[in-house]
């Protein structure tokens, strides 16, 4: 029943009208000079050198005409030493005082800021590579492509980057160390492509787009690249962190501990990374943003730390996690919710180094070994995790392996294998296989397919029914047509162990169909978006429908970056047993609705504005019928920015429930107010409280980055928790951690 549906869903989209949307798709090509003269990174452009080095000034429009000249001129420079690549931009600016330059903290998003990026796809196989952005105060922030148009952004990498300003615009200087990047050294050819965003007009230009698309299968390429080295390729990243913790519930518990660690990368090959980390700590790591649960199933938490996001793209299995909505792309559909896309997913790095009641543990040691092996990516994880007595789990070592094979730009053949279990002491391993296709030249439209199976093996666990498997079709395109339908199957036995499942013995379709017009340059808007989109889930066991939705959506974007949404959403939601949706803190009430079919209709609206100006924000209203009864949901975000040293941001989120089985109330706050020093020095404070847990939770970073690659966190957090429910708060725990790790690079 269910694949029928796909396959129907799947034969519309197939007939929407493939149109030549794009132009002037011809690969660029241009030949790097190899230079001996070192330039000093100070962001003026000023050295000789830099009159020797390969000029390119043929950028384009890609927003809000895709192949138009730009309002401003763009001038790029670039010239490789044997271990250096090196990049100058002159980002010409009429008016210059209209640049948007707000950010001054390292590492922070540049979303509010006019920004010059480059996109470096070294191996050319037209879906991995790097994304290297700097502003105007010359802040860095760097990511990592996955799944081709994905950018992981908690991704590190040691580079150098400075800007100046002047009355003609500003201009960027950046250096990238050969050892910071994964290559073939045997070619001589890389992809490259520069993105410049101008934040006032809601410009984007590029040397190379397809279909609005800026990604490493759109990028152009550079040639003549020759005699590149890396040293020794040897990182020795030393730590110390001194913490000091403090339980308030129980009086006089305080203790000081020390923990030194260290973690060693080196590159066997310029191609292939094998990591090594000693006795991790993971105390300065950001905290996650809270989150209150009002459905059946388990929330998702992306990954933070550092040792688990370095190469986390080979990883990657089954394109699962993909399908939400992109407002920036305007692309695919918010109807399944979150954790219901990473539904099944054999590979999720925050299950280890926590307990099942989510207390962290100690991992002993971990090392990794992955990159690429000619036309194979390979990715191996092996972890040493300490017992947990708090849940009485014995000391284990957990193995990831992953491996995929390009078959040219287009295939992708892969395999995972798992083995252990972080939070039992049951043995379980996991064993699947993918495929993928993407092709990003099809008559103007990029078209995209793949499959997976995988299979889990659990002692205690019934061998039968153990496999989960999926298959999908998309036309992700930025323009004109655009639809997916993703169909999986996860069964009752599927568990993997260091994985994400939040629900079993179930079938899920999510698809939608829509169409993105792009009205005429020079008015207000500048584009309309109208979908109709769905989510369905069904028991295996009798086939019935177990959450649905049903709706459509229209999003209209102005050239400023502001956004409206709006969305009608029929919801079927059948509980086969009481689901209790509400418990009281202090457990004098709780709220628990009866098994049965419930179908509600909701609507939703939403308007964001775009972060370049002085106040920003968002604002969203949901309302209509909810089970039995009424939901009205309010959230909201104020940011104000009055200058590039000082940000706040205010959040707020209230649910209200009216049931006849009884009404209450839920409530987020949360504050974080940052200010930045200077480029180097900033301090951050993240104060969140929910009505649900009655926890208020602060968490003070100030942090230290003479350099990249060098770092000093002093990091306090304190919780706070409202027992009698009275708006007086009690101290429960404190934490304060001073950390410092310095690159060794050699």
């Amino acid at each position: 029943m269910m694949l029928k549906s796909c396959i129907r869903l799947l034969s519309l989209l197939l007939c929407l009208p493939l149109s030549s949307l794009a132009q002037n798709t011809d690969t660029k090509t241009a030949e790097i000079p190899m230079l001996a003269q070192r330039p000093d990174i100070d962001g003026r452009l000023d050295e000789s050198v830099w009159s020797d080095a390969l000029v390119i000034t043929d950028l384009h429009q890609v927003f809000p005409q895709e192949y138009v000249e730009p309002f401003e001129r763009t001038e790029v420079r670039l010239f490789y030493s044997e271990n250096s690549l090196y990049i100058g931009a002159r980002m010409f600016e009429a008016e210059a005082s209209q640049i948007s330059a707000q950010v001054l903290r390292q590492g922070q998003g540049l979303n509010s800021d006019d920004l010059f990026a480059v996109i470096i796809d070294p191996y050319l196989d037209r879906r991995n590579g790097y994304r290297f952005e700097v502003n105007a105060n010359g802040v860095r922030w760097d990511g990592l492509f996955q799944n081709i148009d994905d950018v992981e952004g908690n991704w590190e990498g040691i580079w150098e980057a400075r800007s100046t300003t002047d009355n003609q615009g500003w201009t960027t200087e950046i250096r990238i160390p050969l050892q910071t990047l994964s290559f073939n050294p045997d070619s001589g050819t890389w992809g490259i492509n520069f993105n410049r965003l101008r934040r006032r007009s809601g410009e984007s230009i590029a040397w190379m787009s397809r279909n609005r698309e800026i990604n490493p299968s759109t990028s152009g390429m550079i040639t003549g690249l020759s005699g590149l080295r890396q040293g020794t390729g040897l990182d020795i990243v030393p730590s110390l962190a001194v913490r000091q913790q403090r339980a308030f519930t129980t009086p006089g518990t305080s203790e000081i501990s020390y923990e030194p660690q260290v973690d060693v990368f080196y590159k066997l090959t310029p191609q292939l990374n094998a990591s090594l980390t000693i006795n991790t700590d993971f105390s300065a790591t950001e905290v996650d943003d809270r989150q209150v649960n009002l459905t059946r199933f388990n929330l998702f938490f992306p990954e933070k730390r550092d040792f688990f996001l370095r190469d986390v793209d080979i990883f990657e299995f089954g394109q699962i996690g993909r399908g939400g909505f992109n407002q920036t792309a305007g692309n695919g559909s918010p109807s399944a919710s979150g954790p219901a896309r990473q539904n099944g997913r054999p590979f999720f790095s925050r299950k280890i180094g926590l307990d099942s009641s989510g207390q962290p543990v100690d991992i002993v040691a971990g090392a990794k070994l992955s990159g690429r092996i000619n036309n194979w990516n390979i990715g191996t994880l092996l972890i040493n995790q300490d017992e947990a007595p708090l849940t009485g789990v014995d000391a284990t070592n957990i193995f990831i392996g992953r491996a995929v094979y390009n078959l040219g730009t287009r295939i992708q053949l892969g395999g995972i294998i798992t083995d252990g279990d972080p939070q039992s002491n049951n043995g379980n391993t996991l064993a699947g296989a993918d495929f993928r296709y993407r092709n990003p030249g099809l008559r103007g439209n990029t078209v995209e397919t793949y499959a997976f199976y995988q299979q889990s093996d659990t002692e205690g666990k019934a061998d039968l029914d153990n496999a989960s498997w999926g298959l999908g079709f998309s036309l992700p395109n930025s323009q004109g047509p655009q639809g997916a339908i993703h169909f999986k199957r996860t069964e009752k036995n599927f568990y993997p162990a260091v994985g994400f499942v939040n629900r079993t013995d179930v079938d899920e379709q999510h698809g939608y169909m829509g169409y993105r017009h792009f009205l005429p340059p020079g008015g207000f808007l500048r584009s309309v978006l109208g979908a109709v989109e769905g989510y369905r889930s069904e028991t295996l066991i009798d086939g019935k429908v177990s959450s649905q939705n049903l709706g459509t959506r229209v999003s209209i974007n102005n050239n400023q970056g502001d956004t409206f949404i709006n969305r009608w959403i029929y919801n079927t939601e059948v509980l086969l047993r009481p689901f209790t949706i509400y418990r009281a803190p202090d457990r004098s009430r709780t709220i628990t609705l009866a098994p049965g079919e419930y179908n509600f209709l909701e609507t939703f609206f939403g308007f964001q504005l775009g972060q370049q100006r002085l106040f920003s924000g968002n604002i969203f209203f949901t309302a209509g019928d909810y089970f039995t009864g009424e939901h009205y949901e309010q959230r909201g975000q104020l940011n104000f920015r009055p200058n590039r040293n000082l940000s706040m941001s205010l959040s707020y989120g209230e649910d209200y429930i009216k049931l006849p089985e009884g009404n209450f109330t839920v409530r987020q706050y949360s504050l974080n107010a940052q200010y930045a020093f200077s480029a180097m020095w900033s301090w951050s404070n993240l104060i969140q409280y929910d009505n649900v847990s009655e926890n208020l939770g602060l968490n003070s970073r100030l942090v230290w980055i003479p350099r990249a690659g060098q770092q000093a966190f002093l990091v306090l957090n304190w919780g706070l928790e409202d027992r009698d429910r009275d708006n007086n708060f009690e101290s429960t725990n404190a934490d304060l951690s001073l950390k410092f790790n310095y690159t060794f690079r050699f």
